[in-house]
């Protein structure tokens, strides 16, 4: 394809994607407040009797409760601006997809689902990706038109080859995520989570198929970082996952490329113990990545390739909706 062919087919898919999201979204993209965002605010205003199992112990006023001998939280104000940073995986494993998009698609498609879900005046999305060791700076924006350069910047940037860089360091990028924008609002981690969240467990590197079934490495897992960064902000992490990730097909004889090194591995996927030991290890990795995710203060969202994203996107804003109304007594001052 041609360089004005490819640019007109970015353009064609930058506004295939944005009518999508806003169509099937439209209950979410007006009003004062946006679904993926259930928190409260940053700014601590009075104080009011602490209410178990709804206020966040972290905002304890330990003065007015030492004064009162009663439980006391400091009540946040309403936050007029939301400054959101989104962390993008871009490693050489997010390049996959056997269903009706890569990884890497579904990524880009849910930062412009959050920056149209978060657009109102004074609103501000910016991303960060993660390759290698690079962490690339899109700027903090706001407004339509620079979220569409925002998502045309995603969709050219370059492919990972492998080999070419190393693997990407995902704590890495969660900390230096959390340390250069400090200032309290939204924070979303786009990654499928290949490596391990704990050290000692395989962090560090991509958990592809030859490690799933033979898996043992050692390194830095992300959930430290991913907590926190919790404490600052709240925080969405969003997993994207493929199906032919979760299980190995019978085909035979099958050739397993790590899509970080280009190493390759030959499995017999006939033997059913092989496939019932690789799906068993998934499974395992998801369940520790979801408990990582959960100790975090997180909220989880799964994306699938083989699934309708979008209103996966629009389910989860409804249930955080619900939520934070549930939280919210009549009559509060704050936001909500």
């Amino acid at each position: 394809m041609t360089g004005p062919d490819l640019l007109a087919g970015r353009e064609r898919a930058l506004r295939s994607l944005e009518l999508s999201v806003k169509r099937k979204l439209e209950g979410f993209l007006h009003g004062e407040i946006t679904g993926l965002r259930s928190g409260p605010g940053s700014e601590p205003n009075e104080a009011r009797p602490y209410q178990a199992g709804q206020d966040d112990v972290r905002r304890m006023d330990w003065n007015v409760t030492a004064r009162s001998l009663e439980p006391h939280v400091r009540a946040p104000l309403a936050e007029r601006e939301l400054e959101t940073w989104a962390l993008v995986d871009a490693s050489a494993s997010m390049d996959f997809g056997t269903a009706l998009s890569e990884k890497r698609d579904l990524a880009v498609a849910i930062v412009g689902a959050v920056g149209l879900l978060a657009d109102r005046p004074g609103n501000r999305l910016g991303v960060r990706v993660a390759l290698g060791n690079e962490v690339r700076r899109i700027p903090d924006v706001g407004g339509g038109p620079a979220l569409r350069r925002t998502l045309r910047t995603l969709l050219s940037l370059p492919r990972a080859t492998p080999g070419e860089h190393p693997d990407t360091d995902l704590a890495h990028a969660i900390n230096r995520l959390n340390r250069e924008h400090p200032r309290p609002g939204l924070r979303v981690v786009v990654s499928d989570f290949h490596t391990d969240p704990w050290p000692g467990g395989g962090g560090g590197r991509a958990l592809t198929a030859p490690e799933a079934i033979a898996p043992g490495f050692a390194g830095e897992g992300w959930a430290d970082a991913l907590r926190r960064l919790g404490a600052r902000h709240e925080v969405i992490a969003v997993e994207v996952l493929d199906p032919r990730e979760l299980e190995l097909p019978e085909v035979g004889l099958l050739t397993l490329v790590d899509p970080e090194t280009g190493r390759r591995r030959e499995v017999q996927t006939g033997k059913k113990r092989l496939r019932e030991r690789y799906a068993a290890a998934m499974r395992e990795h998801r369940e520790q990545t979801a408990q990582a995710i959960r100790a975090a203060g997180a909220a989880h969202l799964t994306l699938r390739t083989d699934t309708d994203w979008v209103r996966d996107v629009a389910a989860f804003a409804t249930a955080r909706k619900r939520v934070n109304t549930r939280r919210t007594p009549r009559g509060r001052t704050g936001i909500r």
